[in-house]
């Protein structure tokens, strides 16, 4: 038999049972036996029995292990060059509301980036808590507002909202009016804040436009291994607009609350771990590399997460590719990196992908360390019944429906802020 034909005969005929190893899983009785490694317990073996021990030992040494291993460091800073008012009124949603588009703008050498934040305030406070969070689509899909501005920024295509050749549209405006739940934040006193994730590094595995070039040295194309992929550039422009906050009259920059959805889910989430000036942290349906446990190897893995998408994360993190195991880490403590700060962790029934049951156990791990500051986090290692959230500082719940974002989850961030943030 030909050479060329065997192969091809073999692949046709094995290829389906080797990469079977590599379905995703959704049977609880297949998820390998592990071992979360302790909060509490540092790389050397010592116990944590304080806030302060946490504090100056363990969870520097996390952070650090999560930055250099998972998400990326930043390799330098690069500050605000410049604030526009762009458009604002303050006769936004029927009276009710000021709406302010502020345009940030930075500069390095022959390189510049802005990007826009759409801000809505309540009219009756005078600095009002905001919740901030990023969008998939533009600015202009969250309301159906006209004077909302559309990015010239590139987007992937959809051509159920029009989007297509890369380039969003009118055709999309207010699309995801059904995600933000605007009217009911406005009215429970809190600000709105959204951005487009596209305009800080465009969600595609090339590393040659966004954010990431500001930093390249001599002839660099791509970050070192231990630098930020995608989700650490989100949090950059996270943590940049919360710079903007602190300077913003109209803004109780104390009471910023990080908001994010499936992947801009594991945004906010490292948003919450690496700047402490957020007062509290949501994570929906955020899933691997967000709040599900890594090690249950259950719906999306390590393996399929950095094979779909290797520009998320640093390069360090595929050494973790089917080899869950050997991390020293999991996503319980990411989220502790979080404490004292209140966090709330959401999932959907029907979003196995994103591992309902790792969300709610990293929560649940991850409340000793919210224990150490006299915090309540997850007390049963049960999970709660199907739309009945468990409202603490470490808060959770999982509703009926799929992976998306519904008036349901509003409804308890904002019985949640009211109690721990506002």
């Amino acid at each position: 038999m030909n050479k060329l034909v065997f192969i091809a005969l073999f692949f046709f005929l094995f290829q389906p049972f080797a990469f079977a190893q590599y379905e995703p899983n959704y049977d609880e009785s297949k998820v390998p036996e592990f071992k979360l490694p302790d909060p509490l317990k540092t790389f050397s073996g010592k116990k944590i029995r304080n806030a302060k021990q946490w504090e100056k030992k363990r969870r520097p040494e996390l952070l650090n292990f999560f930055t250099q291993n998972v998400y990326g460091e930043v390799p330098g800073e690069l500050n605000i060059s410049s604030v526009e008012v762009v458009e604002q009124s303050n006769n936004a949603l029927n009276g009710k509301a000021s709406r302010k588009q502020v345009e940030l703008t930075f500069k390095k050498d022959n390189r510049s980036l802005s990007y826009t934040i759409l801000m809505y305030l309540p009219i009756n406070v005078e600095k009002a808590p905001v919740f901030l969070g990023y969008n998939f689509y533009g600015n202009h899909t969250i309301a159906n507002d006209v004077n909302i501005l559309i990015s010239e920024a590139w987007s992937r295509d959809n051509p159920s909202f029009g989007i297509i050749h890369n380039q969003l549209t009118e055709q999309s405006r207010g699309v995801r009016t059904n995600r933000w739940a605007l009217d009911e934040i406005i009215g429970a006193g809190y600000g709105l804040a959204v951005i487009y994730y596209g305009e800080i590094d465009p969600d595609k595995d090339d590393m040659s436009d966004g954010v990431h070039p500001f930093f390249y040295v001599d002839d660099q194309q791509q970050p070192a291994d231990n630098e930020w992929g995608s989700i650490s550039a989100w949090t950059w422009g996270l943590s940049r607009a919360m710079d903007y906050f602190q300077k913003d009259a109209d803004v109780d920059a104390s009471k910023v609350i990080v908001f994010g959805h499936s992947r801009l889910g594991k945004t906010s989430l490292w948003a919450g771990a690496t700047d402490t000036r957020f007062a509290g942290v949501i994570s929906n349906d955020s899933g691997c590399g967000g709040a599900a446990l890594s090690k249950r190897r259950f719906g999306e893995t390590v393996w399929r997460i950095n094979r779909s998408f290797p520009h998320w994360f640093c390069t360090n993190f595929k050494n973790y590719s089917k080899n869950e195991e050997a991390l020293p880490v999991d996503q319980h403590q990411l989220i502790a990196l979080i404490a004292p700060r209140p966090v709330y962790v959401a999932s959907a029934e029907e979003d196995l992908w994103a591992d309902p049951k790792g969300e709610f156990l990293s929560a649940y791990y991850a409340s000793p360390v919210y224990k150490l500051y006299g915090k309540e986090g997850i007390v049963q290692k049960e999970m709660p019944g199907v739309n009945r959230p468990i409202q603490n500082t470490v808060a959770y719940h999982i509703r009926t429906g799929k992976h998306d974002v519904t008036d349901f989850d509003w409804e308890q961030y904002i019985k949640w802020a009211d109690k721990f943030v506002k």
